[in-house]
């Protein structure tokens, strides 16, 4: 069966005209939910079918930086699966397991598909949330520039994402400055992951460069495209995929993939 797709308006797109367009953008982004196994499986076929078109190279969220010698060694065959996820700090750096993600890096080990971490360490992530970024010391900041303020629609997202207003919870808006904090760490994370893209661009121009990124930071015009364009990437889409039957809110995405019913994992 041929995928299902959306635009921003919730309009049908053609599925081969669609990856074609996304084919040529300078960053395609792919969102999930971290549990969904099926999710990953989707991200996993778009990728294929981006890289019919054009060599493409894979950032993840799910991997810092810093591990990027062991991402390259794991996709030239050296290493082991037990040895990749325990030199790359798995069980560390990321909190799902690792059989959701397999097939993804399989993927890229079987096709010579580079594959870059994304991430920053946590300490910078919890001190901007406390003291703000120009609290920070510099040496923490793993050369990131200053986050582009995220615009109103991201930030009310991220509220009503993180709970909304309740009685326990101090920010009661998303304009409240008690939720300032919260959204510091959160454009950390959106900072990182476009400088990280960014420089995958900057190194290969050829190839296209795919996002491996939860779906919090990508949504309505906010987060990792929002930074992206403050570091002069323009040529980027966002894709997600969306249950059927469930409530669509325009402008979440460049387009959505409407998922078939997940089978039991």
């Amino acid at each position: 069966m041929t995928p299902q797709w959306i635009d921003s308006a919730g309009s049908q797109l053609d599925h081969t005209a669609l990856i074609a367009r996304a084919a040529q953008q300078q960053v395609v982004l792919l969102g999930e939910r971290h549990d969904r196994a099926d999710h990953h499986r989707w991200q996993m076929h778009v990728a294929a079918g981006l890289a019919a078109h054009r060599p493409v190279s894979l950032g993840f969220e799910m991997f810092p930086a810093r591990v990027d010698p062991v991402l390259e060694e794991w996709v030239a065959g050296g290493i082991s699966e037990a040895e990749f996820l325990t030199r790359a700090g798995w069980a560390d750096v990321w909190g799902f397991p690792a059989e959701l993600y397999l097939p993804l890096f399989r993927f890229c080990r079987d096709m010579g598909i580079p594959m870059k971490g994304l991430n920053v360490r946590r300490e910078l992530v919890r001190a901007v949330r406390k003291s703000g970024w120009d609290g920070v010391d510099a040496a923490l900041k793993e050369n990131l520039t200053r986050p582009a303020p995220s615009p109103a629609a991201y930030r009310r997202f991220i509220f009503d994402l993180t709970g909304g207003a309740r009685p326990d919870r101090s920010a009661q808006s998303a304009d409240d400055p008690a939720f300032s904090g919260f959204v510091a760490a959160q454009e950390v994370w959106d900072r990182a992951f476009a400088t990280r893209l960014a420089s995958m661009i900057a190194n290969d121009p050829q190839r296209l460069a795919i996002g491996i990124i939860g779906m919090g930071h990508l949504q309505f015009g906010g987060g990792v495209p929002w930074q992206l364009r403050d570091l002069g990437i323009d040529g980027s889409m966002v894709l997600l995929p969306e249950d059927p039957g469930g409530a669509f809110e325009p402008g979440r995405a460049d387009a959505s993939c409407l998922m078939n019913r997940p089978c039991p994992d």
